[in-house]
């Protein structure tokens, strides 16, 4: 049995728009009692509860990350099932989605219950998003009902579908099943071989531009399909003002879509490409500051549904080379979070609540499942996070077998100290 009191920490529900400072009992994984003074004498506790003072910290539902990438299998050296999991709880995420994009890719059944017998019984709840089409090769359907029925939290390449028969193909076979859809509007020819998003900074810095219109073309051709087909769909890495304007006014005609952003997107623009920084390589490139804010305010809004990480691990040599040639990604899991509380919270843009909305209950629904609760009798998946403890960024005190980022080797404020996944 354990029983443990956290006592005057400050206990966030997004669900229930609860904000507020409160002893909180929890035992054997089910929070058993929240109250803002829980009585600690004789007989009111079991015996050997743990007794925590924990004021400053924060206590709120386990984070959800809609999308992100393994090396297991086919790269164990950058990052494996277990290095990701034991991240994703270093973070405070309870439930990590991994994209199909693995060797072999997560088109089959057989691969599927792999990867899910290599994962059980890690640090956090491990979802499969299955292949849309066959090895992920843009051209043919995968046996999306085997896949179904083998247990994948979705449907989704996590690569740009550029064939818009195919799109239309995919939206009609997946319709019946019922499970998410996510896509991924950008066009690799449109780019123009970019690796910058096309505007003064990308002139001024000398790095070829891509344009908005890469994302907005395919994104304004996906959404006629949802209108004229009527089937659900989730669009991934949104990342310029237009794709926002495009998401609401959908929204706003009732179409059934979802979308999100990358965390980075909002904490980063392309004013700081001027470091030449190959960890600020990422696909989609990162808006102009125009789009930055464009995505802040809709994650506000909540046009956009949720933050997701793409928390993509790449070897320090692949990335460690001119920033045109360096693949794109970077590692998020562990630092998305405190991150984003320092940036928006602690300054008063954004309250507690808004950012656990982005981060944990929008995310949960956006795969059609119960987001996790802080409220009593319900499982204990929460993280306790602590705002003001201060830690630096190195491959020491990274749980990720890569290091990846722009923040490397800066301190940051912000660490999570526990996160409980019982009742999973």
């Amino acid at each position: 049995m354990t029983s443990e009191l956290l006592q005057q920490v400050r206990a966030i529900d997004p669900a229930s728009g609860a904000d507020r400072t409160a002893d909180v009992w929890i035992e054997n994984g089910t929070v058993r009692a929240i109250e803002p003074t829980f009585a600690t004498a004789d007989g009111e506790l079991p015996a050997g509860t743990i007794i925590r003072d924990v004021r400053g910290c924060v206590l709120a539902p386990g984070l959800t990350d809609l999308y992100s990438h393994s090396g297991e299998p086919g790269d164990d050296s950058v990052e494996t099932l277990a290095s990701l999991q034991a991240a994703a709880a270093a973070g405070g995420f309870t439930r990590v989605a991994i994209l199909p994009d693995t060797d072999p890719c997560l088109d089959r059944p057989e691969v599927i219950a792999t990867v899910r017998d290599r994962a059980e019984g890690g640090a956090t709840r491990l979802l499969i998003w299955g292949a849309l089409t066959s090895s992920r090769g843009g051209d043919r359907l995968s046996e999306m009902t085997e896949l179904a029925a083998a247990g994948v939290v979705g449907l989704s390449d996590g690569a740009p579908i550029e064939d818009l028969l195919l799109l239309r193909r995919q939206l009609e076979y997946a319709q019946p099943l019922g499970l998410p859809l996510a896509i991924w509007p950008y066009s690799t020819r449109l780019t123009g071989g970019g690796t910058a998003r096309e505007g003064v900074d990308s002139l001024r810095f000398g790095l070829v531009g891509d344009p908005a219109m890469s994302e907005t073309a395919l994104l304004a051709a996906a959404i006629e399909c949802v209108a004229e087909l009527g089937v659900p769909v989730h669009f991934m890495r949104v990342s310029t003002a237009r794709g926002v304007e495009l998401i609401d006014r959908a929204k706003q005609q009732g179409l059934d879509i979802t979308a999100s952003t990358a965390w980075t997107h909002l904490l980063l623009s392309t004013r700081g490409l001027r470091r030449y920084d190959p960890n600020f390589r990422l696909a989609p490139p990162l808006g102009t500051p125009r789009d930055r804010d464009a995505l802040i305010d809709a994650v506000q809004s909540g046009t956009i549904d949720a933050i997701a990480i793409d928390h993509r691990p790449i070897a320090y040599e692949d990335k460690t080379v001119a920033f045109a040639e360096a693949p794109p990604g970077t590692i998020g899991l562990e630092l998305a979070l405190p991150l984003l509380w320092q940036e928006f919270v602690e300054p008063g843009r954004w309250s507690p609540l808004e950012l656990w909305r982005a981060l944990s209950l929008s995310p949960a629904r956006c795969l059609g499942h119960e987001p996790p609760r802080l409220q009593a009798e319900a499982p204990a998946e929460l993280v306790l996070f602590e705002p003001n403890r201060t830690w630096t960024v190195s491959p020491e005190t990274l749980k990720s077998r890569s290091c990846n980022t722009p923040w490397l080797g800066r301190q940051i404020a912000g660490r999570v100290v526990q996160t409980y996944r019982h009742g999973l």
